[in-house]
């Protein structure tokens, strides 16, 4: 039974931080979206 409840504690903290990584990831992949468009605005104005 205690092990149960160890194996089911660690996986829920584990997709918990799955989940998280994943929300950082895509905030990171959206910032380096809009640096890119940014810098590629940049360009076609400045050359």
């Amino acid at each position: 039974m205690t092990l149960n409840l160890i194996f089911i504690t660690v996986t829920i903290k584990r997709l918990k931080k799955t989940a998280e990584q994943r929300q950082r990831d895509e905030e990171v992949f959206r910032l380096y979206d809009e640096m890119n468009a940014k810098r590629e605005a940049f360009q076609v104005r400045h050359f």
